[in-house]
């Protein structure tokens, strides 16, 4: 049975209920991983994987386990890192990709000292989520299916069309990250187009999203 709470609530009604904005959501969910990646449940998915650069990552790229970061369970090839080792944020653009259904990724050895953000335009965080949002004890432990989880964010009203970015954020070594699978909004076709350069952006109004969290 899947446990929800609500992180925050969608913002108060304008003066007249006829200009009141549409009623948006921000959904966090998880289930276990595998030693085996099974992939975010997206069909015809943009997904990156992190086997190659990408322009849209603002930080490094990593292919081994350290002392200061591990490769998440079931990933292969590629994967991102941030923490005090590898710098404490980094940020995937997600400018020209919109409208969007849902994010997914595979999120390792989660602990409760990492976060990530939900960016709209100009920077305004949509949401945020802590390693512990998405299990408790966030503990670190590498091997673990529930602490090597694929987490999935689902988007509704305005927040599909809001959304530029994720940034993530760790004070400790470290938050590693593979696979962020994209739902296939718009048509796989356009995909290649858009994966290259950056598409326009709406000016999105700065409106607080209602956010709520599940894990199994």
């Amino acid at each position: 049975m899947m446990k929800k709470f609500v992180l925050g609530l969608t913002a108060a009604a304008a003066a007249f209920a006829a200009t009141a904005p549409a009623t948006a959501t921000v959904v966090l969910s998880s289930t276990p991983g595998n030693a085996v990646y099974q992939g975010g449940g997206f069909d015809n998915a943009l997904i990156f994987d992190f086997d190659s650069e990408t322009p849209r990552w603002s930080g490094p790229i990593f292919t081994t386990t350290t002392e200061t970061r591990a490769r998440p369970l079931g990933s292969t090839g590629g994967f991102i890192s941030v923490g005090p080792a590898d710098g404490r944020t980094g940020t995937l653009d997600l400018t020209g990709l919109n409208p969007l259904n849902a994010i997914s990724f595979l999120w390792g050895s989660i602990d409760e000292y990492n976060s990530f953000d939900v960016l709209g335009a100009d920077g305004v965080v949509l949401a945020s989520f802590t390693g512990s949002d998405v299990w408790n004890p966030a503990n670190g432990n590498q091997t673990e299916v529930n602490t090597n989880r694929i987490v999935r964010l689902d988007f509704t009203g305005e927040t599909r069309t809001a959304v530029t970015g994720l940034r993530f954020n760790s004070f400790g070594n470290a938050f590693e990250v593979d696979n962020i699978a994209l739902a296939a909004v718009p048509e796989p076709a356009t995909w290649a187009m858009m994966i290259g350069g950056f598409g326009l952006v709406g000016a999105a109004a700065r409106r607080r999203v209602r956010t709520s969290v599940a894990y199994a």
